[in-house]
């Protein structure tokens, strides 16, 4: 019998609707049972590096993320603890002084691009999901959220999909989706898949 919180993951390529998965199982789920954490809160901290080095990081590679601690924080929150989840400033490319607290709750939700392709990472897992979403979708998506929210430039935003994003896509996001226990496609439009999914956390709760 599983002890401690449920842990599920939720990855996908970026503007696949990761998100609003994330918010359907919220929304459905009784209040503050629920932790998030974002991959992209773990990304390593660069304030060594100036801001021209930090423009040019790969930030679509695993090696961009401080997974040990990742991996410190998932185990901590299984065994019942709080933790302190780094924040990142993604206009300036470095990680904060500030935290935010997140208390273990009965589901933990890890949400990103990348999560499922580290095995120390999936074998923490409880549930691994997987939003499946055409690419020229995503890639609309990713336009508006980085336009409005993180201070881009159409011509970046489109030059880094290119040169980075989607090459980084086939070679570590899209392979990922073998390990995943359930694909949903159209993230959380696909609404007989949340209501399948969220079933199945109900139920492996009730057996906690």
């Amino acid at each position: 019998m599983k002890v401690g919180p449920l842990l599920i993951g939720i990855a996908g390529g970026t503007g696949s609707g990761k998100t609003s998965v994330t918010r359907a199982i919220l929304d459905s789920l009784p209040p503050d049972s629920v932790a998030v954490l974002e991959h992209d809160s773990y990304y390593k901290d660069q304030t060594h590096l100036s801001f021209e080095e930090r423009l040019r990081t790969n930030y679509d590679h695993p090696f961009a993320f401080d997974t040990p601690l990742l991996i410190e924080h998932l185990e901590q929150l299984e065994r019942g603890q709080s933790i302190e989840k780094p924040q990142y400033s993604f206009v300036q490319h470095i990680r904060l002084a500030e935290t935010m607290t997140v208390p273990s709750r009965p589901v933990v939700i890890l949400e990103g691009i990348l999560i499922l392709e580290d095995q120390r990472i999936r074998d923490l897992l409880d549930i691994k999901v997987y939003v499946d979403t055409d690419a020229d979708v995503r890639i609309i998506r990713r336009i508006v959220r980085d336009l409005k929210e993180r201070g881009r430039t159409l011509e970046s935003v489109v030059d880094q999909y290119l040169t980075v994003v989607r090459p980084m896509h086939m070679q570590f996001v899209e392979p990922t989706k073998r390990y995943a226990d359930i694909i949903i496609p159209e993230g959380a439009h696909n609404t007989v898949a949340i209501d399948i999914l969220v079933s199945k956390i109900q139920h492996m709760l009730d057996n906690i």
